[in-house]
């Protein structure tokens, strides 16, 4: 799928054990896609992720992505990107940026790991989502 446009797309999960959730806003930027992520009460850019897709040296067909990172400290949004950014990048072959920044006062331990659960979720579906728009396959 080349996109000609730059329309925007959301997409949430949500934990049904405590009703915290991760949003995403879905941006095709021409053959590229950027995603920004946003949780909790104060969404922001806490971290940055470029996934480029990288050929395999010993087998063409596969790619893994190259990955580069910029994080604002104190923030720790990296997990929460990171995952999402490699997972549609494999899945689409296509350069993929994510922002993500989540907040809460006073987040702990459990509401960590919701949100970290939340991106492996949310990494699966756009993959699937997304790659699928890519090969013409509904989802």
């Amino acid at each position: 799928m080349t996109a000609k446009t730059m329309a925007v797309s959301e997409h949430r999960v949500t934990s049904h054990r405590d009703g915290r959730s991760l949003v995403a806003w879905v941006c095709h930027a021409g053959d590229d896609v950027v995603i920004t992520i946003g949780g909790g009460t104060a969404p922001h850019v806490g971290a940055v992720v470029l996934a480029q897709p990288h050929p395999s040296q010993h087998n063409l067909k596969d790619a893994s992505p190259s990955v580069s990172i910029l994080t604002i400290p104190p923030h720790k949004e990296e997990p929460v990107a990171r995952p999402i950014a490699e997972a549609v990048c494999r899945a689409t072959g296509r350069v993929t940026v994510v922002t993500a920044g989540v907040h809460e006062d006073e987040l702990d331990r459990e509401g960590i790991e919701t949100y970290l659960r939340l991106a492996g979720t949310m990494a699966a579906e756009l993959a699937a989502r997304l790659g699928a728009a890519d090969t013409g396959v509904a989802s």
